[in-house]
């Protein structure tokens, strides 16, 4: 899908579930990262990340293109157009477009590995686990004062 069909689709759109027409331009917009469109107040152009329509498929785009024109139309009115006015969400459930967009599952944020620090006295054989590494000279064994060793690394994706 190119440019030219991006506009049809939003006039058509616009057309039909608004009963309005879409005097401006949209665009798709490869610098788009986090974010499925957006619709800029000074142009009153709705710029649309690619990806969503690639991965997601028709459903999606038409979903997002929504979203988008209720912020434009009710800009151009006048009214509450953020996503915290309840003109917008009104405007949201009448049409049935998506508040927020899903992430992109080529976009999931990777999970960081945690890692455990495994510590025992040598005198009563306790057991410590820990985040971070301690200074062996400095602490000892809360239940008999005894010396810690450093006994193994876990590290859990």
């Amino acid at each position: 899908m190119d440019n030219e069909m991006l506009q049809e689709l939003v006039e058509d759109i616009s057309e039909r579930e608004f009963s309005k027409t879409f005097r401006h331009q949209a665009s798709f917009n490869p610098r788009l990262r986090t974010t499925g469109g957006r619709y800029l107040l000074r142009s009153h152009n709705i710029e649309i990340n690619e990806k969503y329509f690639l991965e997601g498929g028709i459903d999606v785009l038409t979903g997002i293109i929504k979203h988008e024109l209720c912020h434009y139309h009710l800009h151009l009115e006048g009214k509450g157009y953020q996503h915290r006015d309840a003109s917008f969400r009104k405007l949201l459930r009448e049409v049935e477009a998506p508040r927020f967009c899903k992430p992109l599952a080529s976009q999931q944020i990777k999970k960081k590995k945690t890692r455990t620090l495994m510590y025992s006295c040598t005198s009563c054989s306790q057991i410590y686990q820990r985040k971070r590494k301690i200074n062996l000279t400095k602490y000892v064994c809360g239940k008999c004062k005894g010396r810690l060793v450093f006994t193994k690394e876990i590290i859990e994706q």
